[in-house]
């Protein structure tokens, strides 16, 4: 059996509205090898990107275990829940979340020197990313000067040129045109499988999420098997 690349147990989550407690997760199991994809599905407000932060470390659950390349996120301070995520995650979320001050390149190569990789390597990286997402021609653009597409495969080449071995998605395409949302997802697989990284996206959109591997739904705090119409 592969060992798993990111991991969680009886994974429990509630908000508190006053003295009110609202669960929103209830039990969520599931384990994710390397170079496996989990596209997870639920209705607007089942707590689906409350899961991610969970699994991201973003966030502290209210009990149960998280394991990233089998390091129990909750046995380490801050600093290296920090480390963790720098080291072994990538994150795209729907709102591309580029400094727009910043270019493409010094915004793909931001969490290479956030590593204190030398600035040239940091540099020469993200030009390999951007040209394979296809902005080659695009590195001294700001975000403003990107189209909406353009700003996703940035955000997609930020996630992966750290080689990370998991990428935790939140609505990548959520804010893109049917035609556009099709381009970047395809790319999201095509990456995937060229560096082997582990990858849970979450999308209200079914139709690019039966084309995962494995798909689950969120419901009522738990994750179900989901068989879904490709449309």
């Amino acid at each position: 059996m592969n060992k798993a690349i990111i991991c969680c147990r009886n994974l429990h989550k509630s908000f508190y509205q006053g003295s009110l407690e609202v669960p929103v997760l209830k039990g969520v199991n599931l384990s994710l090898a390397r170079g496996e994809m989990l596209a997870i599905v639920g209705a607007s407000g089942s707590g689906k990107s409350t899961l991610l932060h969970l699994l991201g470390g973003l966030e502290a659950p209210s009990s149960g275990g998280i394991h990233i390349l089998g390091q129990n996120i909750a046995s380490v301070d801050e600093v290296q829940r920090c480390q963790l995520r720098n080291n072994s995650l990538g994150f795209i979320y729907q709102f591309h979340h580029l400094l727009p001050e910043f270019s493409a390149l010094e915004n793909v190569a931001m969490p290479l020197l956030i590593r204190r990789l030398y600035k040239n390597e940091a540099y020469d990286r993200a030009e390999e990313i951007l040209r394979q997402v296809g902005l080659g021609h695009r590195l001294t653009h700001t975000p403003s000067e990107l189209s909406g597409g353009e700003r996703q495969r940035a955000a997609v080449a930020r996630a992966l040129v750290t080689q990370p071995a998991c990428i935790l998605a939140d609505e990548p395409t959520g804010n893109l045109d049917r035609k556009t949302a099709e381009g970047v997802f395809n790319l999201m697989l095509e990456l995937n499988h060229q560096v082997d990284a582990s990858l849970i996206i979450v999308t209200h959109d079914t139709q690019l999420a039966s084309r995962a591997a494995h798909v689950k739904q969120l419901v009522d705090g738990v994750l179900h098997d989901a068989v879904l119409d490709a449309g």
